[in-house]
């Protein structure tokens, strides 16, 4: 069985669309900032060498997962090591013994929670927008995994909001955050919100946000997200056509208000669409 492709990733094997794995190699340090990691660029693993550990970064339990991401350089920041570490994956993953593969794994209804990796990747980049009392936004917000990771990041007196347009998976992230004490206080508390709403639109009447993820591809930059930034915010969001190779894209917004982006990565995600198109995908998968 091949692993599925990076982040809400379309699972080409499961699909019977016979792509390949995809490897990675280094991106050159031109377009990379001093504050941001540099990433990787995927491509297909006959054209060029692999120079990542994306992919070989499993563990046994959710430490190790942690150690495994830091020593293979892609978990850099102290921060986020320490709130990976405080938001156990295994309570996110339906299939448990799975949940420390780096992999991305199925949630149900075509959906996935990314590989950690993936994970790790998006985190360095927002992570000079995740200060303890900033606001965040998660669009796609899934089982809850990385919302419970920004909220550990923003602190309490901070927000991470959760947008996901299936129901029955917001319905199971807020039944995740209740198996741990200090994630179900975070609900209670008001320092998470998790809510079903068509996350293209995002959660304006929460925002604005220092921090925005969306965990689906966008045929092109949503506006209605950007928006939403507040000034010196930053949006990472995948951007490209359904099934085909897409580009992370980083969107700043500076103190003035203008807007730049840049991509950092390639990577193949499913598709930011409405609840009738995913529940097709879900059928049809």
């Amino acid at each position: 069985r091949r692993p599925a492709c990076t982040g809400l990733a379309l699972a080409f094997a499961a699909a019977g669309l016979g792509r390949r794995p995809l490897a990675a190699r280094a991106l050159p340090s031109s377009s990379s900032r001093p504050e941001e990691p540099r990433l990787a660029a995927l491509e297909w693993p006959d054209l060029g060498p692999r120079r990542t550990m994306s992919w070989r970064s499993h563990g046994e339990d959710n430490a190790s997962l942690v150690a495994a991401l830091k020593g293979n350089g892609i978990v850099a920041r102290p921060e986020i090591e320490a709130a990976m570490l405080q938001v156990d994956r295994g309570d996110f993953v339906p299939e448990a013994g799975y949940a420390y593969m780096d992999a991305p794994q199925p949630i149900g209804h075509a959906a996935t929670i990314s590989a950690p990796h993936m994970h790790a990747y998006c985190l360095e980049l927002l992570a000079p927008k995740l200060q303890p009392g900033n606001a965040a936004l998660d669009v796609g917000s899934g089982s809850g995994y990385l919302t419970a990771v920004f909220a550990h990041m923003v602190g309490p007196q901070g927000k991470a909001v959760g947008v996901e347009h299936i129901p029955e998976l917001v319905e199971l992230s807020v039944r995740n955050f209740r198996k741990r004490a200090e994630h179900r206080r975070m609900l209670e508390e008001g320092a998470v919100e998790l809510r079903a709403a068509d996350g293209r639109l995002g959660a304006p009447e929460a925002g604005p946000y220092d921090a925005i993820h969306v965990g689906a591809a966008a045929p092109e930059i949503p506006e209605k997200l950007v928006e939403q930034l507040k000034p010196g915010g930053r949006l990472v969001v995948p951007v490209g056509p359904e099934g085909e190779g897409q580009d992370l894209m980083v969107v700043d917004k500076d103190a003035d208000g203008r807007v730049t982006h840049r991509a950092a990565m390639g990577v193949i995600y499913v598709p930011l669409t409405d609840l009738d198109h995913q529940r097709h995908l879900a059928r049809w998968r």
